[in-house]
């Protein structure tokens, strides 16, 4: 018997707690507020959003104040649509029958924050010619739209989305590993990999778009929490993907577009 198979009578005698939740959902609504103020300090008083990123071009972010930015997107984005997961291992946690929590924590963090170094690198190439429309960089973020509107669809998106709306599989097949905390560590890295294979296509969107882009990173949070939570969840990834075309196809055709929808 597994450790989350012998902690599950545990969960059925007491209530759930809402500590975990509320500490993912507290994190979660600093990184917002940091991500805003980023956004914010990106456009001066009395300029345009594109003025202010233009502006920026010669005072870029540093790679490491960039992946603090990118981790702070990263919690406010993704932390509500972990938090069922997160509460399902803090119950076993709490029963003393895995590693504590914030090795798991940790594994699915270390795979986000891994990915700002290319999101740095795009960042820094796309942050010019989006804050100046140039052509070329709308028909890139309708290239970007596009692709992501076709992963939704594939077969391997629909792997990773049932993992994250079900991530039990997982859980059982770990096994005694995670009661050690490199065995919590390296679930939470696992984890994390099945939710890059359903959201990395989307983060590619809010680079190609703007990465301090609030009301992008507001629309794909949404989305990202009900698929992976609502019962239709499944379905919604397949508007999500008609939209994505939909926006695609604008920018691949009139690029000067843009402009509107960053």
């Amino acid at each position: 018997m597994t450790s989350f198979e012998q902690s599950a009578p545990f969960a059925t005698r007491r209530p759930v707690g809402w500590g975990v939740p509320a500490v993912l959902f507290a994190l979660a609504a600093v990184g917002w507020w940091w991500s805003a103020r980023m956004a914010a300090d990106m456009t001066p008083s009395g300029s345009t959003a594109m003025d202010g990123m233009a502006g920026m071009s010669h005072e870029a972010l540093g790679l490491g104040a960039f992946v603090v930015a990118w981790l702070a997107m990263m919690t406010a984005m993704m932390f509500p649509a972990i938090a069922p997961v997160v509460k399902l291992y803090g119950r076993a946690a709490a029963a003393g029958r895995v590693a504590p929590l914030p090795f798991f924590v940790a594994g699915y963090i270390a795979v986000w924050t891994a990915m700002g170094l290319p999101a740095y690198f795009a960042w820094r190439a796309l942050m010019d010619p989006i804050a100046e429309a140039r052509p070329w960089a709308g028909r890139l973020a309708g290239v970007v739209l596009v692709g992501a509107a076709v992963w939704q669809l594939t077969p391997l998106k629909s792997v990773c989305l049932r993992h994250c709306r079900s991530p039990m599989s997982l859980f059982l097949r770990s096994g005694a590993d995670v009661a050690r905390p490199v065995g919590a560590l390296r679930m939470g890295v696992t984890h994390g990999l099945f939710c890059l294979g359903c959201c990395w296509a989307l983060m590619a969107v809010l680079v190609a778009l703007g990465t301090m882009n609030i009301a992008w990173m507001a629309a794909l949070a949404l989305l990202i929490l009900i698929e992976k939570n609502a019962a239709a969840g499944e379905r919604v990834a397949v508007v999500g993907a008609a939209l994505f075309a939909a926006c695609g196809a604008l920018l691949l055709l009139r690029p000067e577009t843009l402009t509107t929808l960053t």
